[in-house]
């Protein structure tokens, strides 16, 4: 459903534009390969399959289009597809653009299923102080 573009020897737009993180989770989400309860149930049985929602096996289409704890930001899918059609919404560049925006904003296919923060730039004051040594026989002599 997500294999709807012939092959290209250049990269997509959405490769090109898409923070890495963000595109590294529209493919997965595309493919099959994400963090969802149906991937687990298939790959990793081990997790657990359950959405934190209280749907029996969270799957990429409850995700995506009844999940409760998305639905303050669905209207970013609905804005390509009313009825959130995954075909559309993963197999179009216009859907896959609202995907992307989705998933920024939800932190949906992400391991805790919430936004991930920002990692902030570490700074010199943060770094912690050397320690002073007035003993030289640290230097092997």
């Amino acid at each position: 459903m997500a294999n709807r573009f012939p092959p290209s020897m250049k990269p997509t737009t959405h490769f090109t534009s898409l923070k890495r993180e963000v595109f590294g989770r529209v493919t997965q989400c595309r493919i099959g390969h994400c963090f969802s309860g149906e991937y687990y149930n298939r790959f990793v049985p081990s997790e657990n399959v359950n959405c934190p929602c209280g749907e029996e096996l969270q799957t990429r289409e409850h995700i995506l289009r009844t999940c409760p704890r998305y639905e303050d930001h669905r209207h970013l899918l609905r804005s390509v597809s009313r009825d959130i059609s995954l075909p559309e919404i993963l197999g179009t560049k216009d859907g896959i653009a609202a995907l992307a925006k989705f998933l920024e904003e939800s932190g949906a296919f992400t391991k805790t299923g919430t936004p991930r923060r920002p990692q902030e730039t570490p700074s010199f004051e943060d770094e912690p102080d050397p320690v002073d040594s007035d003993d030289e026989s640290d230097d092997g002599g």
